[in-house]
């Protein structure tokens, strides 16, 4: 007789890979093994959960309410299995986490050495995404970067709220100075963040206290010098003196101490945004994810990262 949680994580493997050859391979298993999984698990509910089409394996109506129980019953039994072992041991296990690329660079890479040393038993497995709301289900935690108004259903906890702030190298203001008014900005070069779909070279500024969900007090055509959706190339790019661009004062904070950034357009912002810890299950959240999470928040108390 088959392993009834065994032949649910098969399923689920299954469920979200699309295909049994997939689902085999994330599980290291064979396919006709992953078949016989599925076909003992249909017999017994006496109920068709997958339909297959030689390009792909999609769920029916039986098959997605399933897939839902399931993962709730999947999460809550791993879930104690850790939070019993956390009472006996060290953590162990993988973290599996999806991250935004800007979060990547802030959150995980600086801390993801003394994370280990602490929790040595707990392996990062980190996949960076780069759209606003990622596909949740599949891990244990997301790190999401959102503007005021943020409105999705999903459940998260705030990490922390940053106004984002136009910035310059002291080299390029040295060249063409500083703005002094916001209508300015159109004759400055600037270094633009694009997300997938916008096509507007323009900042929307706001007065530092106003809220987003009002319209932008101004919205400027600016010049592009370079045009690009990786967060880590901007700030280099604006460091060496390639222009004007935008930063969460988070980020910005260390480099404006520094002196090698400056603040440009004080009392001005372009935006408001958080930093999410997004669960996929508003009942579950896996012991590891936990001493994750608050390992961030000491750090971030500590002053070791501030770049979010």
């Amino acid at each position: 007789m088959l392993d009834r949680l065994q032949t649910m994580k098969v399923f689920l493997a299954v469920a979200d890979d699309g295909s049994f050859t997939a689902a085999a391979r994330h599980l290291g298993m064979t396919v006709p093994h992953v078949t016989r999984h599925i076909a003992a698990l249909e017999a017994q509910l006496g109920t068709r959960l997958l339909q297959r089409t030689t390009r792909r394996t999609s769920l029916t109506a039986a098959g997605e309410r399933y897939a839902e129980n399931v993962r709730d019953i999947l999460q809550a039994v791993e879930s104690a299995f850790m939070e019993a072992q956390s009472n006996t041991s060290a953590l162990k296990g993988v973290l599996r986490i999806v991250a935004a690329p800007a979060l990547t660079d802030a959150l995980i890479s600086p801390l993801a050495a003394a994370f280990r040393a602490q929790y040595p038993g707990i392996s990062l497995d980190v996949y960076v995404d780069p759209q606003p709301v990622p596909e949740l289900t599949r891990y244990d935690l997301g790190l999401l970067q959102v503007p005021e108004g943020f409105d999705a259903d999903i459940v998260a906890r705030t990490l922390s709220t940053s106004e984002s702030i136009l910035c310059a190298a002291p080299a390029y203001i040295a060249r063409h100075g500083a703005p002094q008014t916001v209508q300015e900005l159109a004759q400055h070069m600037c270094v633009l963040r694009r997300p997938a779909g916008q096509h507007h070279d323009s900042f929307k500024l706001w007065h530092s206290g106003q809220r987003m969900t009002e319209p932008p007090e101004h919205t400027i055509e600016v010049q592009a010098a370079v045009t690009i959706n990786q967060t880590a190339s901007i700030l280099q790019m604006v460091l060496d003196g390639a222009g004007i661009a935008t930063f969460t004062m988070d980020s910005a904070r260390p480099f404006l101490e520094q002196g090698v950034l400056q603040h440009v357009l004080p009392g001005w912002i372009t935006g408001r945004y958080s930093v999410l810890a997004a669960m996929p299950s508003r009942k579950h959240l896996p012991i590891r994810a936990k001493a994750f999470l608050d390992f961030v928040f000491d750090a971030h108390k500590a002053g070791l990262i501030d770049r979010c």
